[in-house]
């Protein structure tokens, strides 16, 4: 299966699991291809055939835009070196879980998550420790006994039963054939997101003069303004005080030219779906208000404005207009 056709298959299963999908973001590079919404949960979907393509930067895109408009990204992939992903098996890339588009399924239509994910060369499975512990006990087994018959050592049972080491596979299957019960439990697909150490935020991105002006702008307004690299909006502005706390808004910031008109048609679709107000910055004077649904403003007019929240009313009445049209 190629990538488009890995698109439309992702397509299809969110649809068909209720979520609410935006149009499919192709521009290059990108650090994710779906923003899907069902009720409160939001993803940042990146479709990619050989998962081991990703590289850090694009993943520490996704989590710093996954957390920054509270969303959870994932990968859509079908193969890692020169086998494919198997279903029902989590394969994390930096922290980010990636899996196939029938574990995809599983998940998101059939409520059946993954219970098995791979490190370091195998396949393990998280313990339910304490109800291995006292099945242990009620059936009157030893730790050694149990050690014995799985081929393993005490010091690895006691660790089961404490919650302090997974399981491979192999040893989960024959604990559970033992025991006559199962013991696992499903993968949390998004704990490691925050484990490793913090990173620099977007350490290679570059910015141009006039997108450093805009921003020093938007920041002495009062905004939070994290720069993006890989996505159709330049940057995610955020107001974390005043009346509008909480407001989030992806930003662009361009020349005028054809190409304007697809960047605001994918910032339109991508803010309907994150709940975000989407706004374009042009440079020069412009008398176009608005483009697919992103508000449209030129920096010169941006340059006449200190105040946060009334920036925020600007940008919502123009939002509202646009709506009536």
């Amino acid at each position: 299966m190629n990538k488009d056709s890995l698109i439309d298959s992702a397509f299809i299963i969110l649809g068909r699991a209720g979520f609410v999908v935006s149009v499919h973001c192709d521009i290059r590079p990108r650090s994710f291809d779906i923003a899907a919404r069902r009720d409160e949960t939001l993803l940042l979907i990146k479709v990619i055939s050989n998962i081991d393509g990703l590289n850090e930067q694009t993943t520490l895109e996704m989590q710093l835009l996954s957390k920054q408009l509270r969303g959870l990204p994932i990968v859509i992939g079908e193969k890692t070196r020169d086998h494919a992903l198997e279903t029902g098996v989590v394969y994390f890339r930096y922290g980010v879980p990636a899996f196939d588009i029938n574990t995809m399924k599983d998940y998101f239509i059939d409520d059946l998550p993954p219970l098995i994910y791979a490190e370091h060369g195998g396949l393990y499975v998280n313990l339910e420790g304490q109800i291995l512990k006292e099945e242990r006990i009620r059936k009157n087994i030893s730790l050694g006994a149990l050690a014995s018959m799985l081929g393993v050592s005490r010091r690895t049972i006691s660790k089961y039963e404490e919650g302090e080491m997974a399981a491979s596979v192999d040893v989960a299957m024959k604990l559970e054939e033992l025991m006559d019960r199962g013991f696992t439990v499903s993968v949390n697909l998004f704990d490691k997101l925050h484990s490793d150490k913090p990173q620099k935020q977007n350490t290679t991105y570059e910015q141009s003069n006039e997108h450093s002006n805009v921003f020093s702008i938007l920041k002495d307004m009062g905004f939070n303004v994290m720069p993006i690299s890989h996505a159709p909006f330049d940057a995610v502005s955020q107001s974390n005080s005043g009346k509008d706390e909480g407001a989030t808004i992806l930003t662009g910031v361009a020349e005028y030219s054809r190409t304007i008109v697809k960047k605001a048609h994918l910032m339109s679709s991508i803010s309907e779906v994150t709940h975000t107000q989407s706004l374009l910055i042009l440079h020069g004077a412009n008398k176009t208000k608005n483009i697919e649904g992103t508000v449209v403003i030129d920096d010169r007019e941006l340059e006449k404005f200190n105040d946060k929240d009334e920036f925020i009313e600007l940008l919502q009445e123009r939002r509202r207009k646009i709506k009536v049209s």
